[in-house]
């Protein structure tokens, strides 16, 4: 059972696949709209020069493991590497692909990855890599545009049910009572419902929601990535088993128990259960210390087991000309030892299955997090689909007296609008 995480965990990586930020157009550079070879120059090849890297910190753990991992690398190679902590990474991105002169490496989120790819601001680097097999499968799904690994996965989050053990001991609750099923959920989450507490709270948006219809068997876009699926049957089923959970008193949206997140309704003690990725861990020591709560995995609905995944990736410029060198550095810093030392530092899940069981040995509290990769889906990550997750958000707002069907027939409607777009 698990207490307070160790202070290596602390500062977890929120999901930088952030549903509903807008995904900024950029001007087409590096090529055109394609990953067409048009002969990088000499420079690009030959390595020696400097390069820099931009990247978007959760905090001073992060940015000091990849300060020092980066300057572990330059002194190896003997090639010249700067880090720099953007403010707004999707803007500075936007700014030095606009301009030709990008940082060489930078993170890049699941959200913006279509819209840099389809736009030649990528350069394919996957097949260069020796560890290309070691992603999770999924993880390379994500990170592919016109068949190529795009770019390397830098880590990932996958969510969880987190349980306060003070209110599961207290209703009387055992081990054998952990759900695995949405009819023990329900139970369960009754259960733990006071005066002063829902069973379980969690944020009123689809990455959280989504992972019931994942549950069901649904899926937003078909596996293809040409057909919107929002309005099948399976996604109608879990929409309703949320509404249901939502009807019965038993489960609220955080926003609806005062609280700005699931963590925060978990941490204050509005919720006893939540549904969260393994971020909540930093914030439950920072914030909320006192709180012993324990892990485990979603419980699986008529489709069996799912969860929804968040994950980033390693770019690497288009306009640079240092690529070999860049390439050489996402391999070292995604090989195994380097990701087993970032998630000692700041806590993130490895990219590769090599170094899942020594993340397991370092949060062996947090397995169901790892373990969930096995059953996780994707988040949208098709370029417009932002803006149509944002208006799912807003439609799922008044799911609790809504119509399931009426709400996914409308994300249909205007998420195949923008796959077709993209078609075209």
């Amino acid at each position: 059972m698990q207490h307070r995480i160790p202070a290596r965990g602390r500062r977890l990586l929120a999901p930088t696949a952030v549903i509903g930020a807008g995904v900024l157009a950029l001007s087409a550079c590096g090529g055109g709209s394609g990953f067409e070879d048009d002969g990088a120059d000499a420079a690009s090849t030959e390595g020696g020069g400097s390069l820099s890297i931009l990247i978007g910190s959760s905090g001073d753990a992060e940015t000091d493991a990849v300060e020092a991992a980066v300057a572990a690398w330059s002194e190896e190679s003997g090639v010249d590497a700067t880090v720099q902590v953007a403010s707004d990474l999707t803007q500075e991105l936007s700014q030095g692909f606009a301009s030709g002169d990008p940082a060489d490496v930078f993170y890049v989120s699941a959200d913006q990855f279509q819209t840099y790819a389809a736009n030649g601001s990528l350069y394919p680097y996957g097949s260069e890599l020796d560890n290309a097999d070691d992603f999770y499968p999924s993880l390379v799904e994500q990170f592919t545009y016109d068949d190529q690994l795009v770019c390397a996965p830098k880590d990932f989050s996958t969510l969880g049910l987190i349980i306060n053990t003070a209110a599961w001991e207290a209703a009387g609750l055992t081990d054998a009572d952990v759900p695995t099923t949405w009819d023990q959920l329900t139970d369960v989450a009754g259960t733990l419902t006071t005066g002063d507490q829902v069973g379980l709270g969690f944020s009123g948006e689809y990455a959280r929601v989504g992972a019931f219809l994942a549950q069901a068997g649904g899926t937003l876009v078909s596996e293809d990535g040409t057909e919107a699926t929002a309005d099948s049957a399976e996604n109608v089923e879990g929409l309703t088993y949320v509404q249901q959970l939502l009807a019965s008193g038993s489960a609220a949206y955080a926003a609806d128990l005062g609280t700005g997140w699931g963590g925060e309704a978990f941490g204050t003690g509005a919720a006893a259960m939540t549904i969260e990725g393994n971020w909540i861990t930093g914030a439950m020591e920072n914030d909320y210390p006192d709180v012993d709560y324990r892990v485990v995995e979603l419980p699986a609905g008529p489709a069996g087991q799912g969860t929804l995944q968040f994950t980033n990736c390693w770019g690497v410029a288009a306009d640079s000309s240092s690529q070999s060198d860049a390439v050489d550095l996402v391999q070292y810093l995604t090989a195994t030892d380097q990701q087993l030392a970032f998630s000692e530092a700041f806590g993130v899940m490895p990219s590769v299955q090599s170094a899942a069981d020594g993340w397991k040995e370092l949060f062996p509290e947090m397995t169901a997090f790892i373990d969930s990769a096995d059953f996780a889906q994707n988040v949208v990550n098709a370029r417009g689909a932002a803006d149509v997750i944002t208006d799912f958000n807003a439609q799922l707002e008044g799911l609790k007296t809504g119509d399931p069907a009426a709400i996914l027939g409308s994300v249909q409607t205007n998420l195949q609008a923008v796959l077709d777009e993209n078609a075209s």
